[in-house]
């Protein structure tokens, strides 16, 4: 493992909190502490509740509405893969928003980025519930939603690596994993929160669906904006990098830097160059994951939806149930890294997606309910669960900390240019095999046995020191 950091040199094992302290950056009573930790593990776990809240509706309205309001033509097929063209835009520009707000992270605070991160994800969700379709005012329909969509994009590309930062930078010795799992926590609740909302407005009557019903889950996620807002501006800088910052500021005074360290450097420069090698087996595991899960969240209510007998709102229920299961998992899966280790723990879910992609489409095609609801709870409780749960604190711990932010964004989001265009990839093999999913299994199986490769490949880091590669190249 390459080493490198320009900010927080030296610090040895359990420094972080107690150069924080002695610079009277952090409270030197348990119980604020204790306090303080309680708040960055709320504000990460309903920050990005609220932030995938808004993402998943998204998915779910291009698959069950968006391609006939704003790309209506005789094939409704043809018309969602367009709609999953404008989801896969959004994937686009997350790399770019990784890298921007990686750098703000930092640079000048986890804090500072997580709130533009949030306001620009949650206001562009709300004006997509107010566009006018095709139907009102033609071609500026599907333009406008492509650029709330590459704003929704370019917020979420920021998001997912601050929120992991501040849980895993503040959780106690030995818990990384735990504490760490607590953002893809709110992944699973906005899951929950977004096809619940669906399930509950795909009861009404078909044309008040499609007139008024599918506004609904957006506009109400202004509420949500306002919430979360309010928690993450109460939010505190994270001990680690209060402590990096405290121990670059004490070289530059007593001179015991060189140029080289003195020099502000890019962060993401700092990553290709030092880090190359954990960003590029972060990304391999995140490819993996993400195939598996889209597979589980989206194409197979897309497959499900137009080639076989299972009806739509049992497959949105069955996700509802699935992510609701994956809540408690990812805690789970969480606390056994810090145990067993991050790798195991990964490759336990490696090894069920790779086994579950094609009995998923099976089970599907069968039109046996409850085997569809078995099919959904094992593959996301645990399929997603095992590897999802783990990222924050792996990726965490595989780079240094005035790189860290810049360097997970980076890991998740690379791969989403691909994860991206999965959806509509898809779509357009099933029009191409007649329906037949043997392609999509396929494809899904060798990108998770490509993430379990990385996996193994990788360092065991649970029980890392997150300031162990803080050090000079």
């Amino acid at each position: 493992m390459e080493k490198s950091f320009d900010g927080a040199a030296g610090l040895q094992a359990g420094d972080v909190g107690h150069t924080a302290r002695e610079a009277n950056l952090l409270p030197a009573n348990e119980a604020e502490r204790a306090a303080l930790l309680r708040r960055a593990v709320f504000a990460s776990l309903v920050g990005t509740a609220v932030e995938w809240y808004d993402y998943f509706i998204f998915a779910t309205a291009s698959t069950l509405v968006f391609g006939e309001l704003f790309f209506p033509g005789n094939d409704p097929m043809i018309g969602a893969i367009k709609a999953f063209a404008v989801f896969g835009v959004g994937f686009l520009v997350r790399p770019l928003g990784g890298i921007i707000f990686g750098d703000v992270g930092d640079r000048y605070g986890r804090k500072k980025a997580l709130v533009i991160t949030f306001m620009l994800m949650g206001l562009s969700t709300f004006l997509i519930g107010l566009l006018p379709t095709t139907h009102s005012i033609g071609l500026w329909a599907p333009i406008l939603l492509v650029i709330l969509r590459l704003c929704q994009g370019f917020g979420v590309g920021g998001e997912w690596g601050g929120a992991s930062l501040v849980a895993v930078e503040y959780a106690p010795k030995g818990k990384r994993g735990m504490y760490g799992s607590v953002p893809q926590i709110g992944n699973a609740i906005g899951l929950v929160a977004a096809t619940g909302a669906f399930a509950l407005v795909a009861r009404l009557p078909r044309e008040d669906m499609m007139s008024w019903g599918w506004r609904v889950p957006f506009l109400f996620s202004i509420i949500l904006v306002m919430v979360g807002l309010f928690i993450r501006f109460r939010l505190t800088e994270t001990p680690a990098f209060l402590a990096a910052q405290e121990a670059a500021k004490k070289k530059r005074t007593e001179g015991m830097a060189d140029k080289d360290v003195t020099k502000e450097k890019l962060p993401i420069s700092m990553v290709l160059r030092h880090f190359y090698k954990p960003l590029l087996l972060a990304m391999g595991m995140r490819l993996g994951e993400a195939f598996f899960g889209y597979l589980i969240l989206t194409i197979g209510l897309a497959y499900a939806s137009h080639y076989t007998t299972v009806p739509t709102q049992d497959i949105l229920w069955a996700g509802t149930i699935a992510a609701a299961g994956g809540a408690f998992t990812y805690w789970a899966f969480g606390a056994l890294s810090d145990k067993i280790g991050r790798r195991g723990t990964f490759m336990i879910g490696a090894a069920t997606g790779i086994v579950m992609a094609f009995p998923f489409f099976w089970i599907l095609k069968s039109g046996n309910v409850p085997l569809v609801y078995l099919a959904y709870f094992i593959g996301y409780t645990i399929g997603v669960g095992a590897t999802y749960a783990v990222e924050p604190s792996f990726f965490s711990e595989l780079f240094g900390t005035k790189v860290r932010y810049t360097g997970i964004s980076l890991a998740a989001q690379l791969p989403s240019i691909l994860v991206g265009l999965w959806p509509m990839a898809s779509a357009a093999l099933l029009v191409w095999s007649g329906g037949d999913p043997w392609p999509l299994a396929a494809v899904t199986a060798g990108c998770v046995f490509v993430g379990g490769l990385c996996a193994w490949l990788a360092p065991e880091t649970n029980r890392a020191d997150l300031t162990q590669l803080d050090h000079d190249a």
